[in-house]
């Protein structure tokens, strides 16, 4: 914004301890006149011998000290005034230079150093609660733009790909037209396929992100059910038995983001199974003042370290890539992390002993949200 100039703050401050230094040492002087001189005799003899008779003054009367007493108070005056323009000066540069460092910072970071950190020392007060604030909120925005790279150049590689592959289909049907154009158009279209899909889930990934969705009453036992029902005939085609358990579990949120979230979950838990035989259990309830949703299935083990990064956005483990019709993108638990975050929830990933993986969910539940448990 276009300011007009002004008094700086330490200029303000300084007239201000020097107005209170100066107002509080005239305060002084008007008790002192009050109580101390207002005491003494006349300065004129004459009237009081009228009234008393004679009169002898053997002490200073009023105009004595007054003639000895203003000299003095206007000095007195003057060298509170310059003192405390001085002092204030000083006082008010010391207390303002942690505004100073916080203001350099901000600087800073406004062109684009986003890793320079205040860490003011002392004990705690408002200026070092400010600094503490402000490094807190300098290391988010740092994270969150080094996130915000690492997703669009992986977008940007992800997207890359299949149009390479496009590219490459056309130039070689161009260079040979005897090739079969039905083989062309079948690869053509699986491969925009994938980028249309990509495409969305990014799409899907910024909205929940931006929390530009309505909320509304959302019960997450339906939700499972209907999940289950349209991705059942995948389950059945990989011989996966797939179970819906738990009773009425109510949070407030976008029921399409939960059901997005919903068939992402069962989804990767039928892709990423055993090749046959496997189980797939979701299981929804009511706890305290949280809805819980758990998806758990059967599969391959799973490296510790492999499972705190595939809520990571494009990213896959060795053992979890895929070839066929179902191969993701790389974003089916970024998506889920990322509706959960939007919807105030927490997300828990944790593999089994014996193989695959536990995936729990816990959102804020409702009053209502309290019916016993049942099987569906």
């Amino acid at each position: 914004m276009n300011r007009r100039p002004g008094l700086s703050s330490r200029l303000k401050l300084t007239i201000s301890y020097a107005g209170f230094l100066l107002f509080a040492g005239a305060l002084l002087l008007a008790v002192v006149w009050v109580f101390v001189l207002r005491w003494l005799p006349d300065d004129d003899p004459r009237s009081l011998q009228k009234t008393f008779g004679p009169v002898i003054i053997t002490g200073p009367n009023r105009s004595d000290l007054l003639r000895g007493f203003a000299p003095a108070a206007a000095t007195a005056l003057a060298f509170l005034l310059v003192f405390g323009l001085l002092g204030g000066w000083i006082l008010a540069g010391r207390m303002l230079a942690p505004l100073t460092r916080i203001a350099s910072a901000a600087r800073m970071a406004a062109n684009g150093s986003l890793s320079h950190r205040i860490r003011m020392k002392g004990r705690r007060d408002e200026f070092r609660e400010l600094a503490d604030g402000f490094d807190t909120m300098l290391e988010q925005l740092e994270s969150h733009v080094a996130e915000q790279q690492r997703f669009a150049a992986n977008a940007s590689h992800e997207l890359r790909t299949p149009l390479a592959i496009s590219q490459t289909l056309l130039d070689a049907a161009r260079n040979d037209p005897t090739r079969d154009q039905g083989e062309l158009i079948e690869r053509l279209h699986t491969v925009n396929t994938r980028a249309i899909n990509l495409t969305e889930a990014l799409l899907l990934l910024s909205r929940a992100d931006r929390r530009s969705f309505t909320r509304e009453l959302v019960d997450l036992s339906l939700i499972a059910e209907e999940a289950a029902e349209m991705l059942l005939p995948l389950a059945e085609k990989r011989q996966i038995t797939l179970d819906v358990t738990g009773g009425t579990t109510q949070t407030v949120g976008s029921a399409a983001l939960m059901l997005r979230m919903m068939m992402n979950l069962v989804q990767n838990a039928i892709v990423h199974n055993l090749p046959a035989g496997g189980t797939v259990t979701v299981h929804t309830e009511p706890r305290h003042d949280a809805s819980v949703l758990r998806v758990e299935n059967t599969g391959h083990p799973l490296p510790s370290e492999l499972v705190p990064a595939l809520t990571a956005p494009f990213q896959r483990g060795t053992e979890r890539i895929r070839t066929d019709e179902h191969a993701g993108v790389g974003l089916g638990l970024a998506i889920v992390h990322s509706i959960v975050r939007a919807h105030d929830g927490t997300l828990d990933l944790t593999s089994r002993p014996t193989g695959g993986l536990i995936v729990t969910i816990r959102l804020p539940g409702t009053p209502q949200a309290s019916s016993p448990s049942g099987a569906h």
